[in-house]
């Protein structure tokens, strides 16, 4: 079961993958269980970022129904390995700062084949990394690494406190996705280095770590640029809010 302030969340996020799915040509559908953990391994990991591979489950194709109310008119079958199949189990692979957290460790390459595999020796299909208190928004480094990804790269940013010697940073520009109500969001105040003693910012939610959340951003994207839209399921493979009539105008 997903914390239920988390899937009142996921439920936004895929309302507005649904509005925007004319912007996409392809889609990924990640279990929402996956995405808690992913939350969750995030947090513990502070101060350092973690970097994740996923691997899809080949028994789990995207339910067509599903896949069709969230295509785009551009729609792409063929843009990246494993498409058209729910992500499935989820291995944290390495942690450390924004340039170190892209390559593998020793323990996680074969030896065989690493040299042409490139730096993440192709083990999984996908990859995600954090981006702790500062925007889903990919860096020159986080570019570079995706060029050696069969599948998508997904940035999962946190804004949390308390901040630790993390505090938010949002000098970055890019388009961004959160994971929640964007009208609360863009009410928060904004500043490039903030403390969050004195500002009444929204809580989302508290994790395990007894952090307070206050606000998620997921994106994920093609080694070329091309932006991937991420539909989060549940363990049927139907999105969050499907059951409401989220998505009906489709049906």
């Amino acid at each position: 079961m997903v914390e239920p302030w988390l899937e009142e969340l996921m439920v936004v996020y895929n309302r507005d993958s649904f509005e925007k799915r004319s912007a996409y040509t392809a889609q990924l559908h990640l279990p929402g269980n996956v995405f808690e953990q992913l939350v969750w391994w995030a947090l513990q990991a502070l101060p350092d970022e973690i970097l994740v591979g996923l691997d899809i489950d080949a028994a789990s194709p995207h339910l067509k129904e599903v896949e069709q109310a969230f295509m785009g008119e551009e729609f792409d079958p063929n843009i990246f390995q494993g498409q058209g199949f729910i992500v499935g189990e989820a291995h944290i692979v390495n942690r450390g700062d924004s340039y170190s957290v892209h390559h593998l460790p020793e323990d996680w390459t074969d030896d065989m084949f690493s040299t042409s595999r490139g730096s993440r020796a192709g083990r999984f299909t996908h990859w995600l990394h954090t981006h702790p208190n500062a925007p889903a928004i990919p860096s020159h480094a986080d570019a570079d690494a995706a060029q050696e990804t069969s599948g998508v790269d997904m940035i999962l940013g946190i804004r949390f406190s308390p901040e630790g010697p993390l505090p938010w940073f949002d000098d970055v520009d890019g388009v961004r996705r959160r994971v929640g109500n964007e009208a609360v969001a863009e009410s928060k105040p904004k500043r490039k280095r903030s403390f969050f003693a004195g500002k009444q910012l929204p809580v989302l939610g508290v994790a395990p770590s007894g952090h307070k959340i206050h606000e998620i951003q997921l994106i994920a994207f093609r080694k070329n640029g091309l932006g991937i839209n991420v539909v989060l399921v549940d363990e049927d493979g139907f999105p969050f809010g499907w059951e409401q009539g989220q998505f009906a105008s489709t049906l």
